[in-house]
């Protein structure tokens, strides 16, 4: 087992009598819960009575392939800064502190002399691996570790198969947990008492926000991060979105969703509060609540398989023959694929941070299928440019659609571009907004335009090729190219 700790924990004769007078402080190790109400660990280390250090570690031992995505710093960085400012009111600090969060909690520790340390639980495989050794080693150093749930309704060992084993397919899930008594999310603390303020880093240090260039300068006018943002968001959300949520939720062009996920993401709000915000009867809550669950059993898929991100859950794709192309994968990445909705969907996400759900399936199926491209290569991408970036939830995802992981979409479901284009943008509203080339199509084309007539492109100021990319593959030749994948897979007896 990896030991942590190089070095014996030494504290300061003061700070040991310190504790003799029960002075001891708490620590609050902040991470994916960005909150004051609701929060477990800070509730329970405040009941305890002693003055707190609220601490955010910026761990450098994070696994470099999935260390924080350049959309979630931008995130994080405001998130922080939100918190910091709610703490301050309170007449507080956030300690910021980055490097090795074992070798940082070790210091705070010497330097403060606490002796109890709160966090709420992460689930991801390298929090679960350190968070394990790092509550050994605390625990034989003196040092009382307190664990809470905090990020998740219900956690992932508590809900089983019959037969005691962990779901794979969702709807029996999402029926375990809606026979759970959720409990109700706890009031924020209404004062703290805190330790006199200790060294910290300067947020603005740690070069969360990108410079040059910046492409994220418009975001603010989308995202408003925060524990008083996000309880907006969903306020926002009940009282004009939740009604017709079943109806406009894959409408991309509609205000439909509740662009709640950074937020869930972050830990500015729980799923708890979310739960409990609206009464179970409203029409449209009860859908939204399952789409709720679907994060939840993308978290149970990664404690109990941690190789999700990394390898098929059907091990029988392992041997599956992807293209390499990586001019196709580039022009994926940039919206140029001549493909409207794609193009679409991979410039909002560019330009915003953020893609809708229904236009996510539909430019991953085209990228996985049409293109064969390895699910993987759009994970990593999307890890990087998604504000809401989640390894459980874009790694369950990825290879739902890919056919590969748990209660997935089966490999021979492709879905075609143009048809969810006509059916769910059927004026082109959302293609439009973001493939402004093709703002002056008639409707009957904005979705396939190398089916318009010469004349009606010229009308429109578009030159294929030109003006707008030719499409990358014939959707009818790049779907029989996938069946035949999928085929020699199976008649190889791997599938």
């Amino acid at each position: 087992m990896t030991r942590y700790f190089r070095l014996p924990l030494v504290i300061d004769p003061m700070v040991l009598f310190a504790r003799n007078l029960r002075m001891t402080p708490s620590i609050v190790w902040f991470r994916e819960d960005l909150r004051l109400a609701d929060n477990a660990a800070l509730s329970a280390a405040c009941a305890r009575g002693a003055p707190l250090v609220c601490l955010f570690v910026w761990d450098e031992n994070t696994p470099a392939k999935w260390s924080t995505g350049a959309a979630s710093r931008w995130w994080l960085h405001h998130a922080l800064s939100a918190l910091a400012q709610r703490l301050a009111r309170l007449g507080g600090t956030l300690v910021l502190r980055r490097g090795p969060a074992p070798d940082v909690l070790n210091a705070v520790v010497a330097e403060t002399g606490a002796d109890a340390i709160y966090w709420n639980r992460c689930y991801d495989p390298f929090a679960v691996a350190r968070d394990r050794t790092l509550k050994a080693e605390l625990t034989a150093a003196g040092v009382t570790v307190h664990s809470f749930s905090g990020n998740l309704l219900r956690e992932p060992w508590q809900l089983t198969t019959r037969e005691g084993k962990a779901f794979r397919v969702f709807t029996p899930f999402w029926k375990a947990l809606r026979q759970c008594d959720i409990p109700a999310p706890l009031p924020a603390p209404r004062r703290l008492d805190f330790v006199p303020a200790i060294t910290s880093d300067l947020l603005v240090a740690w070069s969360l926000l990108p410079r040059s260039p910046n492409w994220a300068a418009a975001w603010s006018r989308y995202w408003n991060p925060g524990e008083i943002g996000a309880h907006a968001r969903l306020k926002e959300f009940f009282d004009h979105d939740l009604s017709d949520y079943a109806q406009n939720r894959d409408w991309p062009a509609r205000a439909g969703t509740s662009r709640l996920s950074a937020h869930l993401h972050f830990g500015e709000i729980s799923p708890r509060q979310i739960w409990h915000a609206h009464p179970l009867a409203a029409r449209g809550n009860e859908k939204f609540l399952s789409e709720l669950a679907w994060r939840e059993f993308s978290w149970h898929l990664l404690f109990h398989y941690p190789q999700l991100p990394e390898e098929p859950l059907n091990p029988r794709f392992s041997a599956f023959d992807w293209s390499t192309d990586t001019d196709k994968l580039s022009l994926w990445q940039r919206g140029q694929t001549g493909i409207p909705i794609v193009d679409a969907g991979m410039r909002q996400l560019w330009n915003t941070g953020w893609m809708h759900n229904r236009v996510r399936m539909i430019a991953a199926s085209f990228l996985v299928k049409h293109l064969l491209i390895d699910w993987r290569e759009g994970a990593r991408w999307f890890w990087d440019t998604l504000v809401d970036a989640d390894l459980a939830n874009n790694s369950a995802s990825w290879q739902w659609v890919a056919g590969c992981g748990a209660d997935a979409a089966p490999y021979f479901r492709i879905f075609n571009p143009v048809l969810q284009g006509q059916r769910f943008d059927p004026e082109g509203h959302y293609v439009r907004h973001f493939v402004p080339e093709l703002a002056h199509l008639p409707d009957r084309f904005v979705h396939s335009p190398w089916l318009a007539p010469a004349a009606v492109l010229d009308a429109a100021n578009i030159k294929l090729g030109a003006s707008y990319p030719t499409a990358l593959v014939d959707l009818a030749t790049g779907r029989q190219r996938a069946l035949d994948a999928f085929a020699r897979l199976k008649a190889a007896g791997k599938a």
